[in-house]
């Protein structure tokens, strides 16, 4: 599904695997970046739909893992052996990646386990800007659904895309989570003020104002 010029959902529930947060595919040319990898289970599919968007997947040259939880990062090591792309998430999460955590990561939530994952780039920063070919990426750190929560943002089509993949939480103590930064960090998104939501399980919202009520309905 093509959303701006530049951006792209390659796999979810509907399009990958049914346990499959959402994944997009954000291209400027040949060059491009994925927002997360699922479970792994959908590989194919999503190596399939990046094809029928146009890029080949060793164009791919990072996946932003938004957080470290399994229906977002099982099929990180995959997509890696597959693109050589580079692996990036925040260093409070992806401690736990590379530690093979199955509790943290909830893998065991969906029955399974995580085989340990090395992170090639971490982010410590409250932001950090990327650069897919002439296209600027921000990640953010966005705690509180994770230690180590992050979005992006991005400006396509003059509009700004904001990938928000798990604003709807859930909180839970096995995941670490935090009430206090989880407000905060919805706070902060409704900050950005963006023009379309990119989240991980309830689809694509665009307009500022269907975006901003979206992410006040969990505060």
């Amino acid at each position: 599904m093509q959303i701006t010029t530049n951006v792209y959902q390659v796999g979810g529930s509907d399009e990958s695997y049914g346990q499959d947060a959402a994944i997009y595919l954000v291209r400027d040319g040949d060059r491009a970046a994925l927002v997360d990898a699922g479970t792994g289970y959908g590989h194919t599919a999503v190596l399939d739909n990046v094809r029928n968007a146009g890029i080949e997947p060793s164009n791919i040259e990072l996946l932003f893992l938004t957080h470290c939880h399994y229906d977002h990062t099982g099929g990180a090591s995959l997509m890696r052996q597959a693109t050589g792309c580079k692996i990036v998430a925040h260093t409070l999460d992806a401690v736990y990646l590379e530690a093979g955590d199955a509790e943290v990561t909830a893998a065991s939530w969906y029955g399974s386990f995580f085989r340990a994952l090395p992170v090639d780039v971490t982010v410590s920063e409250a932001k950090r800007e990327f650069s897919v070919g002439s296209l600027s990426v921000m990640m953010h750190h966005i705690p509180g659904h994770s230690p180590g929560s992050t979005a992006l943002t991005v400006v396509s089509d003059g509009k700004l895309v904001l990938f928000g993949q798990d604003v709807h939480g859930p909180l839970n103590d096995t995941l670490l989570s935090n009430r206090d930064q989880y407000e905060k960090s919805l706070e902060f998104l409704i900050s950005l003020d963006a023009d379309i939501l990119c989240e991980g399980h309830f689809g694509v919202y665009e307009g500022k104002e269907r975006v901003r009520r979206f992410i006040e309905s969990y505060l």
